[in-house]
């Protein structure tokens, strides 16, 4: 659905996008990452026609993007608010639904169709200065959908939401993905991209530092721990244990043959083994680690 070809933009002096490459395939949830200042937010900017790249392509749905073309096919939820804060809000969805191509009464179908779905049937003459921080951020996932966009970008869509809409707006995020859109998700909460993203790319200082799908990376950055929790003391096994807390040990083993050993003993002894399980890294785990690493790297270079 979108590729990205070797984009390269500068603001004055500064590289906010340097030489970054990556494809989203058709009805993938992909994950946007980086700390503040990577170049997100230019990057979006380019894929939404907002800005030009300074060189290098962008290809949308096998085709050059043109904004006049591809906009109505896009939907973007910025991270902050754009809402008008005076109209109410079924006028200022007519209002964005009409300038994304769709007809007054193909609009209010839409419009009606998500304001049930989301339970905001009763907010229609509210005005939006009017709405909390969460009931806004419902609105303005509204907007971005109505027009049944092929591709969604959503930045920090979940920011103001409580667990229960939150929870409500995921399950709409897969439930768009399912019936074939593609979604663009940047976000600063890694659970929430571990939960939710097939696929991420991690940019620091414009560059492109880490991409793959997400249980490759947690597989690549694993390192070999295990969590075990028994009814008595591990003898014999000092040198795997990395720390104890009760009975539950976090061990390292270097290969299967000492997992497998800690086993026997384990069965030997009819030791109960509530639990064995490897430890994998959480994204938050591999994107500080790879952050930093970047850092040094390029101070070192310097």
């Amino acid at each position: 659905m979108l590729k990205l070809n070797h984009l390269v933009k500068t603001y004055a002096t500064q590289k906010a996008v340097d030489d970054i490459s990556f494809s989203v395939k058709k009805g993938c949830i992909f994950g946007l990452l980086g700390p503040n200042g990577a170049g997100k937010s230019s990057l979006l900017r380019m894929v939404t026609g907002i800005t030009m790249p300074d060189s290098g392509e962008i290809i949308f749905n096998n085709e050059p993007f043109l904004l006049s073309k591809h906009s109505e096919q896009i939907g973007y939820m910025p991270e902050e608010r754009g809402l008008y804060k005076k109209m109410k809000i079924s006028e200022q969805a007519m209002y964005l639904a009409q300038l994304k191509g769709l007809s007054r009464s193909e609009a209010q179908t839409k419009i009606n169709y998500w304001f049930k779905r989301l339970d905001m049937q009763n907010w229609e003459n509210k005005k939006v200065e009017d709405l909390s921080k969460g009931m806004s951020q419902k609105l303005q996932f509204v907007l971005t959908v109505v027009h049944d966009p092929k591709l969604l970008i959503l930045d920090e869509p979940f920011s103001g939401l409580d667990p229960l809409n939150s929870e409500i707006i995921k399950n709409e995020i897969f439930e768009l993905a399912k019936n074939g859109s593609t979604i663009i998700f940047s976000t600063h909460r890694m659970e929430q991209v571990e939960e939710i993203c097939e696929e991420i790319i991690l940019i620091n200082k414009g560059k492109n530092i880490l991409q793959g799908d997400v249980k490759s990376i947690k597989e690549q950055f694993k390192l070999n721990h295990f969590k075990l929790v028994i009814n008595n003391e591990l003898i014999g096994f000092e040198h795997h244990i990395i720390s104890k807390k009760g009975n539950e040990y976090i061990l390292h083993f270097n290969n299967q043959d000492d997992a497998n050993a800690v086993l026997n003993f384990c069965i030997q002894q009819q030791i109960k083994i509530s639990c064995f399980q490897e430890l994998l890294p959480s994204l938050n785990e591999i994107f500080i680690n790879q952050v930093e690493g970047s850092a040094a790297r390029q101070f070192t270079n310097n």
